[in-house]
């Protein structure tokens, strides 16, 4: 597989693509929904409620992190993880935006 020359891109679509990447797998979305729905909770609940390995989820977790998606407190032994709002709330826009502007549009498809 060739290597992505990310250069010749804007740095919106750059940044939404690593988004959409981070996004694009399966056990991160059912992390977001959990920590959605529980608001902040440690790997180990998220092992037990997705059952995928605990170094699998910690993987994810990693991923979700870099891009700042979620963020984690030490308590103890622990990291609770949450989601960032702030950073949530950025990439809502940003894929709002995207998804908005062929609404704006009129035009037909071949």
């Amino acid at each position: 597989m060739g290597v992505t020359k990310s250069s010749i891109f804007t740095a919106e679509q750059n940044t939404i693509a690593a988004y959409a990447k981070v996004l694009g797998h399966p056990a991160r979305i059912a992390i977001i929904q959990e920590l959605i729905e529980r608001k902040s909770c440690v790997c180990g609940d998220l092992v037990d409620e997705i059952g995928l390995a605990q170094a699998t989820i910690s993987q994810h977790l990693k991923e979700l992190k870099q891009l700042d998606i979620i963020k984690g407190e030490i308590d103890g032994t622990r990291v609770c993880y949450c989601i960032n709002t702030l950073k949530w709330n950025e990439v809502k826009k940003m894929f709002g935006a995207m998804f908005s502007s062929l609404r704006k549009r009129k035009f037909t498809c071949c």
